[in-house]
């Protein structure tokens, strides 16, 4: 299911996702695709069996850069089209700074949650879904009322319960997540248990 928009008219103008969403979008054109993609993957993304034997700066910096880097054009756009839908109100909500910093801690949080059940990977861990999903658990939490207009397969739009959704998007990630424990790894290319962080 892909949100298209929401029903809620957003407090204030949403500069700090606009902001985050540019700042995304510029490292993945202006660096990652010029220096490519694999490589600042590899240098910038966060590896939990590296970060786990690093100092605490370099640790944590690249805990915020790997919030920055994405796999992927799809994966870019997946997760700043989530940010949008629900990142705006969840900003109007709470002011443009707070909002800045409760990002940032999400996805810090979520990554952290990451290295702790998978200290040994050796695969390095990109992507704004874990800072996301603590905006969308904010979201469920401020607006459990709302409703989402959404993309259902075959093209056909649904009109569903904020609460509904989040928790089937939830609940998605938890599937996932138990699928690929029970094949022996804690997800593969996609890291589940960042995205579950906050449920």
């Amino acid at each position: 299911m892909l949100p298209l928009h929401d029903d809620q008219r957003s407090r204030r103008f949403p500069f700090a996702t606009i902001l985050i969403i540019a700042a995304n979008a510029a490292v993945f054109c202006d660096w990652q695709l010029r220096v490519g993609i694999e490589k600042s993957v590899f240098e910038w993304g966060l590896t939990p069996s590296t970060f786990l034997n690093s100092s605490w700066l370099p640790g944590m910096a690249h805990m915020v850069s790997s919030m920055f880097l994405h796999g992927g054009w799809m994966h870019l756009i997946g997760n700043m089209w989530f940010l949008f839908v629900f990142g705006k109100n969840v900003e109007g909500a709470v002011g443009a700074v707070r909002f800045l910093f409760f990002y940032v801690l999400c996805g810090i949080a979520a990554d952290y949650l990451y290295v702790l059940f998978s200290p040994a990977s050796r695969i390095p861990l990109v992507g704004a879904s874990g800072a996301i999903s603590g905006v969308l658990g904010a979201y469920l939490a401020l607006y459990p009322r709302a409703s989402i207009t959404t993309l259902a397969p075959f093209f056909y739009s649904l009109r569903l319960p904020a609460w509904f959704f989040l928790i089937v998007w939830f609940g998605l990630q938890i599937l996932y997540q138990a699928a690929a424990s029970s094949r022996g790894h804690h997800g593969g290319d996609v890291a589940y248990l960042a995205h579950i962080g906050f449920l």
